[in-house]
């Protein structure tokens, strides 16, 4: 049997068990080597020489990481949250209908802007969501529909928006995976290629807070289990300008260095050097920052590295052709089955960042032969790197929400973010996906 498919099944089957991600991907490029004769030394020097290619984009990670802690460490997620709520309070006499959609079109705005603009990734939702369940409850709003919002800002944004997370998933991965599987595209047209697929998603939320969970629904009074217990904040319009200067400057400097790295250090050194953030904090900015992206660095670089394993066992190009033959000429279904098989591996790791170097050896070379232009390869393979994300147990996307959501106790994991998520996005993201490989 062919090496490449034992070690995707196996990696998929070992993750779907709940054995750690990593340890499923060392274990599967390992048994994927020995299969295809390798031996254990040649597996492992293969393993070896792709973990080089994720480290940048783990410090990358790590760096946006650090930026994250600094500017919840400023305060300045705090100082957003309160003003939020005071605006609620001041408006709660007035229109419910308006309030309930003004509520979720801020927590829209936060959630985009969270990937992007100010990358703090899911740490702003323990620090907006609770203090506002009380509000919900009032206005009796789904909070399915919320985790939806929350889910659509998180997973979507990076698809599209090449900033901040969404510059290492477009640029640092699907592109640089693109090309060196063989595809000729430039790092601008990735973006592009994926508009199509993040149109289904928009409409997936359009249906979710417009038709699926627009009823009210009743929730209980309940004390809070958990809720950041955040200082109060010093200087708030101090706290507030120097951090719209931090994002500003971080953006400009991504832009101009195109380095991810630099744009995540020029914000942290901001904050420190107004001094929002004190110089005496900078050590634990940089060690929390780490620890909280640590995981997902290694992951991807465990995907890099099995990737390698699998170009080392040769069997990529038997793969290749066999399905190609398979599907004879056929596009549609070949697209049907690739967005499937992302599908399933993302659901399995939990990460669509370390999805793209597993999937891209395997289905760009396969694109390439069935006649995909260079647009329609980018979509199937960014789309299926992203399928999944969205409605994954042990996705960031839908752990993120849960977290905040469930901080009263009346919001269940896989009910009401997960089922909801995967309905409302994998699916609309599938058709699109199919879509966009058979019109690019």
């Amino acid at each position: 049997m062919n090496a490449v498919v034992i070690g995707v099944i196996l990696m998929l089957g070992l993750s779907l068990a709940r054995v750690n991600v990593i340890v499923a991907m060392i274990i599967s490029a390992l048994v994927a080597g020995l299969t295809a004769g390798l031996g254990i030394k040649e597996s492992v020097d293969a393993f070896n020489s792709g973990l080089s290619a994720g480290a940048e984009i783990a410090l990358s990670y790590a760096m946006l990481g650090a930026f994250a802690v600094a500017i919840s460490k400023s305060g300045l997620t705090r100082i957003l949250a309160d003003k939020l709520l005071a605006k609620v309070n001041a408006k709660g006499s007035g229109n419910e209908t308006f309030l309930s959609y003004f509520i979720l079109l801020i927590i829209l705005g936060c959630a985009i802007s969270s990937q992007n603009l100010v990358p703090v990734h899911i740490a702003f939702i323990p620090i907006l969501i609770p203090p506002l369940l009380v509000v919900f409850n009032q206005l009796r709003l789904d909070r399915r529909a919320i985790a939806c919002i929350l889910t659509f800002g998180l997973a979507t944004s990076y698809m599209v928006l090449p900033y901040g997370f969404g510059g290492i998933y477009l640029y640092s991965i699907l592109h640089k995976n693109l090309v060196d599987n063989g595809l000729d595209i430039v790092n601008t047209q990735v973006p592009m290629a994926m508009i199509i697929p993040a149109l289904g998603m928009f409409i997936g939320l359009l249906i979710a807070v417009f038709i699926t969970y627009k009823k009210r629904r009743e929730y209980t009074e309940l004390p809070l289990t958990t809720v950041s217990k955040s200082a109060e904040v010093e200087n708030p319009k101090k706290v507030m300008i120097v951090g719209l200067f931090a994002v500003l400057a971080s953006l400009v400097a991504q832009n101009l260095s195109g380095s991810m790295i630099l744009g995540g250090l020029v914000g942290v050194m901001i904050f420190s050097v107004f001094g929002v953030v004190k110089w005496e904090e900078n050590g634990d900015v940089f060690s929390k920052g780490v620890a909280m992206m640590a995981m997902i660095g290694f992951i991807m670089i465990s995907a890099q590295g099995f990737a390698s394993v699998m170009q080392a066992t040769g069997d990529v190009a038997s793969l290749v052709h066999s399905a190609a033959a398979l599907f004879d000429g056929n596009k549609p279904l070949a697209a049907g089955v690739i967005l499937l098989v992302g599908l399933l591996i993302t659901m399995g790791i939990g990460s669509s960042f370390s999805t793209v170097p597993i999937i891209a050896t395997l289905f760009v070379p396969l694109c390439l032969d069935l006649g995909f232009s260079v647009m329609a390869t980018a979509a199937l393979v960014g789309t299926a790197g992203a399928l999944g994300d969205a409605g994954s147990p042990a996705s960031d996307s839908t752990l993120g929400p849960t977290s905040g959501l469930n901080a009263d106790g009346q919001h269940d994991h896989i009910r009401d973010s997960v089922i909801p998520t995967f309905i409302h996005f994998n699916i609309p993201l599938l058709i699109f996906g199919w879509i966009a490989a058979m019109v690019l």
